[in-house]
């Protein structure tokens, strides 16, 4: 993962390998096993490409960051639902449980978990389902 996101950043530069490898001292074989992926750069080194191609030390290591921040909000927002939903679920079932265990009647438990989705769908209503 780091050596290609060395090489598109050099690609980007309109570097060769051999004139970022002149820059950061080490030899062209060196560069083209980062890139390759058969060995990996040391966190000095690291360093050393981020201030050399002038992008974060972040960019080296996990790529460009761009685009992402619009793909972590919509993910971000994809596992906000999916919580919800779980947590939803979980808060029923466990009123459910435990008015089972005080009352010793399915009759109860079934009512209290019918009243917690009804809680549920009147705030989901009230105040949207986003």
């Amino acid at each position: 993962m780091v050596g290609k996101n060395i090489k598109k950043l050099r690609s980007t530069k309109g570097l060769t390998q051999e004139e970022l490898a002149a820059k950061l001292n080490v030899t062209r074989q060196a560069l083209s096993s980062w890139e390759t992926g058969r060995t990996e750069p040391d966190i000095d080194t690291l360093e050393q490409i981020s201030r050399t191609l002038e992008v974060p030390i972040e960019d080296v290591i996990y790529g460009e960051q761009g685009d992402k921040s619009t793909n972590n909000a919509i993910v971000t927002k994809e596992s906000a639902k999916t919580a919800t939903k779980d947590g939803v679920s979980l808060g029923c079932v466990i009123a459910v449980v435990i008015s089972y265990i005080k009352w010793h009647s399915i009759g109860w438990a079934i009512l209290h978990g019918v009243l917690g989705w009804a809680y549920v769908i009147y705030f989901g209503f009230k105040y949207g389902w986003n």
